[in-house]
């Protein structure tokens, strides 16, 4: 059975016991009250002690002085087996035996788990398809050995001059009936050796008349 305790001041103790069934326990002056107490400072009807899942709790009843707990008033105080309160200056203390902690207990319903909300994901925008990109017109690739280099340059320069050279020599033979490459040779040899080289003309011979008349 819960235990309650009662002290006025300058009084007596007055403990108080009840059943666990019983639902409410009015505190106050006035004698219509299940717990009466003889203090000025309590009004007439003070508070009352309300059962509630688990166990009990104080509720003021708008009293001129109210509850007190730690010398804080407060509207509604849960009770707890060993806890002290003041009603105005009259202290009330509070007890319950160890198979009364027990079914209350039982009774006290389970501590709901918290509701976690999930993060929500937004909805990726597809992305709109992209246009391949335009192909790249296919140029023939100019490898080292395709690509004209220095030796062949002088190679054609060099057959170039040797057909100029044939056809001057060919040329020359038809307008004169002489070798163009002899007639070059011998001018080369007339600027070495200089007018040395050059052919002696030899006097005509004397006709034959001529050279009778002188006999």
């Amino acid at each position: 059975m819960p235990r309650v305790i009662i002290t006025v001041p300058g009084k007596s103790p007055q403990p108080y016991r009840f059943q666990l069934d019983r639902r409410l326990v009015t505190l106050g002056r006035g004698s219509n009250n299940d717990i009466v107490i003889d203090c000025g400072s309590v009004s007439v009807s003070h508070a009352q002690m309300c059962r509630v899942e688990g166990g009990y709790e104080l509720r003021d009843l708008e009293s001129t002085n109210g509850i007190k707990q730690d010398g804080e008033r407060r509207p509604v105080i849960p009770l707890h087996s060993g806890m002290s309160i003041h009603l105005g200056d009259v202290a009330f203390d509070f007890q319950l035996s160890d198979g009364e902690l027990e079914n209350l207990a039982r009774e006290k319903p389970l501590e709901e788990s918290p509701i976690v909300r999930e993060p929500v994901e937004e909805p990726v925008e597809p992305k709109p398809p992209q246009s391949p990109p335009p192909a790249k017109k296919h140029e023939p690739e100019i490898l080292e050995e395709d690509r004209p280099g220095c030796g062949s340059l002088v190679w054609l320069l060099v057959l170039v001059m040797i057909a100029f050279i044939v056809g001057m020599a060919i040329r020359f033979q038809r307008e004169t009936g002489d070798s163009w490459l002899a007639s070059v040779f011998e001018k080369l040899r007339i600027s070495m050796e200089g007018p040395a080289a050059l052919p002696v003309e030899k006097p005509p011979a004397p006709a034959a008349d001529e050279k009778a008349a002188g006999e």
